[in-house]
């Protein structure tokens, strides 16, 4: 920090009115916001590789001379590990779509238009002043090669494939990547600027609705379709197929402005590229999520094998023993998930709440879930709930059960992005999983609730209370109160009653035990 304070301080010639730490992202970056006595603000920027961050100086350079909507660097430290750049808001396009994920991919027409303005400017990026982008000062890489396809299979193959336990025939898997790598790679003449990290997280829009670009400093020189899959195949967007047909459509009417597209090689492309995306991604969700015990990568997995599912059915997979082992992979109980949605009771019936119908995918390939079969029937109550407000009321007539404190944690309430959010949220999660207060919290939860429950079952009790209380209500006990709940429905398989009472939430998670 200090670094950083002193690159302000010399840029602008005296000390900021204000900072604010911004949430994490995925990388190790760590982001500040400064703002003036004047009330202008600049984004200021710690990492922790000198080669990353020169990548990116160097391409928002080269971007921000073709006139793109990218941040402007301000000032970079002698150590160039610390820099200054255009602030870009706080509202991204990921942010901005979140009614339509909401709706389970129903966006209305307004969502529909940022998602065609963003992709009709992606095209501008990958061919923008193409003959003097020095591709020798991207990072890792200058280019999508055969080993850079190789570490992404491998990621696949030994975070996520062999986590599941699946037998396979490593031999012949090896000959169909090899294959699959050849196809990826040919055409290369054809090759431009690959974004890489082409999502809806890393656009940011202006008031007017305008995309700007952030986090472009692993591209390289690559083929385009791979930009589209990343974008339009986003595990948790749920972008409807008539939808993503519309946005590749408006994708290659812009691309002719920079290319001679050949619109049906394109679109033959493309499937491989979804499919080789997909295979990425999952191999990044099983190392964070299986690995690392996150939350969000986790919850990301069950979608990702649902697009995976449909491709194979769609043909998109022509690698014979792959795809054997692909189909066999995603008829795994594990992820055989399926959740039916109904309105929460109260609230006008606007909510819906989430009813688990198996076993959690995060259980596949890793420890078994254990089944009880108490005397029961035992109904688990969890609540969240706001000191301020006083600890929930027992009704039961049994005397009270558990009450957990969360304000130890780290407060995602402190920062402006998150107060109109909940626990519930997905920004809120990746706050609270990344950071790790919580997850270490919840373990000590964790180990006395299934210790409880399973005692409490096999005495036949019918009732048990927990609540978990915050300043507000709103982040931190609803996050550990509905985790509870998932874990205990998981774990159990009896029936939850959640209510996130300052929320006016209340579900159901019903009883597996028929």
């Amino acid at each position: 920090m200090e670094d950083l304070f002193r690159l302000y301080n010399e840029w602008a010639g005296c000390a900021p009115q204000n900072v604010e730490q911004l949430p994490g992202a995925g990388s190790n970056r760590t982001y500040y916001r400064f703002t003036s006595s004047e009330g202008k603000t600049l984004i200021g920027v710690k990492g922790t590789s000198r080669e990353e961050n020169e990548a990116f100086i160097y391409l928002s350079g080269h971007f921000g001379r073709c006139g793109l909507s990218v941040p402007q660097i301000v000032a970079v430290s002698a150590g160039r590990l610390c820099y200054l750049q255009s602030d870009l808001g706080r509202l991204s396009l990921f942010d901005a779509l979140a009614g339509g994920r909401g709706r389970g991919g129903s966006y209305n027409e307004e969502e529909r238009m940022l998602l065609r303005r963003t992709i009709a400017e992606l095209p501008r990026i990958q061919f923008a002043d193409i003959e003097n982008l020095d591709f020798g000062r991207c990072y890792p890489i200058s280019s999508m090669d055969k080993t850079s396809v190789f570490f992404d299979l491998n990621y696949f193959k030994y975070c996520f494939l062999k986590s599941t336990g699946l037998d396979f025939n490593e031999v012949r898997l090896q000959r169909d990547f090899e294959a699959m790598c050849a196809d990826l790679l040919d055409d290369e003449e054809r090759h431009a600027f690959q974004y890489r990290d082409f999502q809806a997280r890393n656009v940011m829009l202006n008031e007017e609705g305008r995309p700007y670009f952030i986090d472009y400093q692993g591209g390289r020189r690559g083929p385009v379709e791979y930009d589209v899959a990343s974008f339009l195949w986003q595990a948790s967007a749920r972008y409807p197929s008539a939808l993503r047909e519309e946005l590749i459509q408006v994708y290659a009417d812009a691309a002719r402005s920079f290319t001679n597209m050949d619109e049906v090689r394109f679109k033959e492309r493309m499937r491989l590229f979804v499919l080789f995306r997909t295979l990425q991604v999952l191999g990044a969700y099983g190392f964070r999520g299986f690995f690392e015990r996150k939350k969000y990568f986790l919850d990301s997995i069950e979608p990702a094998i649902r697009n995976l599912r449909g491709l194979l059915a769609e043909g998109a997979c022509p690698y014979p023993y792959l795809y054997e082992l692909l189909s066999r992979m995603t008829e795994l109980p594990g992820f055989c998930t399926e959740s039916a949605e109904r309105p929460l009771a109260g609230e006008g019936g606007e909510k819906k709440e989430k009813v688990a119908a198996s076993e959690p995918v995060a259980a596949c390939g890793r420890a078994s879930v254990s089944k009880y079969d108490g005397k029961g029937p035992l109904v688990v109550r969890v609540f969240s709930f706001s000191y301020r407000k006083g600890i929930p009321e027992d009704t039961s007539g049994n005397g009270g059960g558990y009450v957990f404190d969360c304000r130890s944690t780290h407060n995602p309430g402190r920062y402006e992005s998150y107060k109109k959010l909940t626990g519930l949220d997905e920004p809120v999660i990746r706050f609270l999983e990344e950071d790790g207060e919580i997850l270490t919290f919840l373990e000590s939860v964790y180990k006395l609730a299934d210790t409880h429950v399973e005692r409490y079952m096999k005495r036949g009790f019918t009732d048990l209370m927990f609540a978990f209380g915050c300043t507000g209500g709103q982040h931190r006990s609803v996050y550990s109160a509905q985790h509870l709940a998932e874990h205990l429905a998981a774990r159990f398989g009896i029936e939850i009653h959640v209510f996130h009472r300052e929320q006016g939430i209340r579900q159901i998670l019903p009883s597996r035990k028929g």
